[in-house]
């Protein structure tokens, strides 16, 4: 794993500390000569960036590239199905670069790791990812409260866990609604795993918690509000997408779903 920091370059590329921690970066990109480089995401900078390793570069093809010059850096182009989820997209140009079939559904390798989280609710416990980066994707605090007090009556525990100062005040607003529900301490991603690792069921709006949920197995349900969640919503064998751009889903549907899930919401 080689970390990046093209965004953070982009704003000052002029300045020494940019300039010496983008030579470092191409000095680990070129340490070792690879059999074959995948361009997964088909832009200009990550094409810039595959052309620093030493390699024959692998990507799509014009007509299926999300930026279609980023095409031109490559020495081997393939043709992609863009109706795909975006994780199926990633399995099938890695599948086509290498020359084997994807028959399997997609498994994430990943395991929740062990952590002693004292704060949590004693028994089963849903968690409720209310805190994304767009305002216009939040789900309303009504809302929430209407499927936690399902949750509630169906016996399982609540956490909702936050980020930024505004998040931990939204989560402060919610459990005041909802007696019993724990607004836990700040959390890293370890922690964050765990926490999700071991729920009963995660609902969440388009946020990557959400998306970690899925990976873990867990069963959840993304709630969209302004995106489109067919081509990135949570993907995985126990997750539901509802909602879309301008259609935010009613409390009833996402405790539909989650009852498809396993859970028994009154």
């Amino acid at each position: 794993v080689i970390p990046v920091g093209v965004r953070r370059w982009r704003k000052d590329w002029v300045a020494e500390a940019t300039r010496r921690e983008i030579r470092d970066a191409k000095e680990l990109f070129q340490a070792e000569r690879y059999d074959l480089v995948v361009d997964t995401q088909g832009l200009l900078k990550s094409a810039l960036l595959a052309r620093w390793a030493r390699g024959p570069i692998c990507g799509c093809n014009w007509d299926s590239a999300r930026e279609k010059i980023a095409s031109l850096f490559y020495d081997r182009r393939v043709r992609l199905d863009w109706s795909r989820h975006a994780v199926e997209r990633n399995r099938m140009i890695a599948a086509l670069c290498l020359g084997y079939e994807v028959t399997t559904p997609a498994c994430y390798g990943i395991r929740a790791p062990q952590r002693e989280l004292p704060w949590l609710p004693r028994g089963p416990y849903a968690v409720l990812l209310h805190a994304t980066s767009r305002a216009d994707k939040l789900w309303p605090e009504d809302h929430w409260v209407a499927l936690g007090e399902r949750l509630l009556s169906a016996g399982l525990g609540l956490a909702l866990p936050w980020g930024g100062e505004p998040e931990r005040e939204r989560a402060g607003r919610l459990a005041g609604r909802l007696p019993g529900a724990v607004v836990p301490p700040r959390l890293g991603l370890e922690d964050a795993a765990a926490l999700l690792g071991g729920a009963a069921a995660v609902a969440g709006v388009d946020t990557g918690l959400s998306h970690l949920a899925a990976a873990l197995g867990v069963p959840v349900v993304g709630i969209y509000c302004s995106t489109d969640p067919g081509s990135t919503g949570v993907h995985g064998a126990s997750a539901i997408n509802l909602g879309g751009v301008g259609r935010p889903p009613t409390p009833e549907e996402v405790a539909a779903a989650l009852g498809r899930g396993g859970l028994e919401l009154r």
